[in-house]
């Protein structure tokens, strides 16, 4: 192979850089990546050696110009790995994990590198740096630092092993938990297992089973959390009970997958590696450099939270064990798998909303275009026009042209939708190409997501979580298609962990705002808006079953920090006794309403990016909260309310202090009264 016939050395052709994936064969990556991190320590050694003194344009400039074949060739990879990840792209995906890392630490740990950085960093203020260059200067300072850059050459060999081999652990977990998710999906051999499923559940239920030669029968493919959107609507108990079983079985059984000892050691690793780095813990190295600051903020957040939230969902508990007494010939104890359904009975019985029956307003076609980008161009004047000529990494994966009003180009958005094998469980946006102006790149953003592929000729019909979803993922691909900045450092969601949550969440609130709803919610076959009755009836409901929400996602979020704040000399034997006294500490420890994420298949701290971060979610709807607030105060779904959001928060992505740009925004700091009100834990 040459440079010549690889497609990933050459830059892209196509419009916005965006990969040319049909040209990619899985063999070129490898030779890629070791040419993008050849070309990247040259660069780096060529600062390094300048005699000179170093200078904002010397050193810190010409870091942010290195590792432009690396980013291009690692986005393009990556975005496979995690929505396409075939055997082959798996074992690409395992070799590279300690390459990857090794190479981060050859740069992030260069001595000569960071004297250099540190002393642009101690001149700057005699600089005449723009706000953005200071910014630049004292970040790379600090993740520098922070990363270890000042350690002795003893303890950085360790550091460096350390991350070598923790980087290969993520990468096991992760595919233990792509292959036992899809070895324990659930096989039903007939539709009345099925009962309350819909005709086209049913149908993507036969599909996904035959997809697997499995003809006659049906499948039901688990979603990344412990519970089931099927769960709501199952009418025969022992189905419910198989669906959630499966779901808390995985990664935690004797066999090839089991994530526990896999888990363990990374647990042991990152605390030997906050001990190196002269942290206590690993909770409390991650928070060093986040909004919160330290493990003990946020755990005074989530022990406020966690009591009214418990109490509130054991009332939400006794309304449905009422509801079963009264209701069941044969009365049983409700439990974790019943409490969706019975659920919806109290729903329906008291606000008179059938949530499963609310789908066929929500065909996903219609809520994409005049829903989710609809209320973009209300916002923004963005426009959104698919791509048909453009090529993503799946058949699946369609290709949107973003432009602003006035017709100048802002990016691509892709949209990958449906569930499939080889994708990772959840939803998530991630950034192909990032917007630079150093560079002279626009942006280009995915969006997957998980819902499941209906049979042929049946419309993908969404229930009111997933059009939330739908909505949230888009509000981080706002985030990376209108961030403007110059260095790659700063570009997108390259944000503090603990707010990159706010802007997908803030997105969240044009759901249920009128004018958005009435163009979208329209019955996917007479076309009738959705019942303005109902409308009302679903805002009533905005914090009816928040007690159990809010619960069981808060001992997630306990989980990741109980995990993380342990030391280097703890000696767990145990995972599932490890987490029932993290959960009894807070007081979460209710079966009937489990963790969201047990720890076994919590991907998001222990394959992601959220490890002692997970919090984040509840921490970034505060500022959310308050947000929402504010456009309410100040007439809604208005240019001027999106111009002064999209230019003051989304528009700088991470070349200011997050808190900072909030303020600016908002005109003070976030209050925590508009987010008790909306969970019901109010006073």
């Amino acid at each position: 192979m040459t440079d010549a016939t690889n497609p990933l050395l050459q830059p892209s052709t196509l419009p916005f850089g965006l990969p040319d994936y049909p040209a990619i064969r899985p063999e070129h990556y490898l030779p890629a990546f070791r040419a993008g991190f050849e070309e990247q320590l040259r660069e780096v050694a060529r600062i390094t050696m300048v005699r000179s003194m170093p200078t904002f344009e010397n050193t810190l400039e010409a870091l942010e110009r290195s590792g432009e074949l690396l980013d291009r060739v690692a986005h393009a990879f990556y975005t496979v790995s995690s929505a396409d990840a075939t055997p082959e792209i798996q074992e690409i995906d395992e070799q590279l994990a300690p390459l990857m890392a090794a190479h981060q630490d050859a740069i992030t740990l260069d001595a000569q590198l960071y004297w250099r950085v540190q002393q642009v960093f101690e001149q700057r203020d005699a600089l005449g740096l723009d706000a953005e260059q200071r910014y630049l200067v004292e970040r790379h300072h600090r993740e520098m630092t922070h990363a270890g850059a000042a350690l002795d050459d003893q303890a950085k060999e360790r550091l460096t092993a350390l991350n070598q081999k923790l980087s290969t652990l993520t990468n096991t977990f992760e595919r233990n938990l792509l292959n036992d998710t899809n070895d324990l999906a659930v096989v039903f051999d007939s539709p009345a297992e099925l009962d309350g499923l819909s005709t086209g559940e049913l149908s993507a239920a036969a599909r996904a089973a035959t997809d697997r030669g499995l003809d006659g029968k049906l499948l039901i493919t688990l979603p990344l959390f412990t519970g089931h959107p099927a769960l709501a609507q199952l009418r025969v108990r022992e189905s419910r009970r198989r669906i959630m079983a499966a779901s808390l079985a995985r990664g935690s059984r004797d066999n090839a997958n089991d994530n526990r000892p896999v888990l363990l050691e990374i647990v042991r690793l990152r605390a030997e590696r906050a001990t190196l780095l002269g942290y206590e813990s690993h909770a409390a190295y991650v928070t060093a450099d986040e909004t919160a600051g330290t493990p003990d903020a946020v755990e005074q957040m989530l022990r406020r939270l966690a009591t009214p939230s418990a109490r509130n969902a054991k009332t939400e508990h006794a309304a449905l064990q009422t509801i079963v007494d009264e209701t069941e010939s044969a009365p049983f104890a409700v439990e974790a798998h019943d409490w969706a359904y019975y659920t919806e009975r109290v729903r329906t019985a008291r606000y008179d909303i059938d949530s499963s029956a609310l789908r066929p307003w929500f065909e996903a076609e219609r809520v994409l275009q005049d829903g989710v980008f609809f209320a973009a161009t209300q916002l923004y004047g963005v426009t959104f026009a698919e791509r048909d000529d453009l090529v993503a990494y799946h058949a699946g994966a369609r290709v949107f042209e973003v432009r602003n009003e006035d017709g100048t180009p802002v990016g691509l958005f892709i949209l990958d939708l449906y569930t499939r094998d080889s994708k990772r469980g959840g939803a998530w946006m991630n950034p192909i190409v990032s917007q630079s102006r150093l560079r002279g790149t626009a942006a280009v953003v995915v969006n997957n997501l998980n819902v499941p592929l209906p049979g042929d000729g049946e419309p993908t019909l969404l229930t009111l979580d997933e059009v939330t979803t739908l909505f949230h993922e888009f509000g981080h691909a706002l985030h990376g298609l209108f961030a403007t900045v110059t260095y790659p450092h700063f570009a997108g969601t390259n944000v503090f962990r603990d707010f990159v949550e706010f802007p997908s969440q803030v997105n969240e609130m044009w759901i249920l705002w009128p004018e958005v709803l009435d163009n979208y919610a329209r019955h996917h076959e007479t076309g009738e808006p959705l019942d303005p009755a109902i409308v009302e009836r679903l805002r009533a409901t905005e914090t009816f079953d928040q007690g159990h929400a809010t619960s069981e996602y808060l001992a997630a979020a306990w989980l990741d920090q109980a995990w993380h704040r342990v030391g280097v000399d703890a000696e767990i034997g145990d995972v599932a006794a490890f987490e029932a006294a993290a959960l009894a500490d807070i007081g979460l420890d209710d079966p009937a309403v489990p963790t969201r994420y047990s720890s076994t298949y919590f991907a998001h701290i222990f394959s992601g990016g959220y490890s002692a971060g997970y919090y984040s979610y509840i921490w970034s709807e505060v500022l959310d909260a308050d947000t929402v607030d504010w456009f309410r105060e100040n007439g809604g779904l208005t240019r001027a309310n999106g111009d002064r959001f999209r230019g003051r928060l989304l528009g700088v992505g991470g070349s200011k202090d997050p808190l900072e740009a909030y303020r600016d925004f908002r005109g003070r700091d976030a209050e925590i009264e508009p987010l008790l009100k909306r969970r019901g834990l109010g006073d």
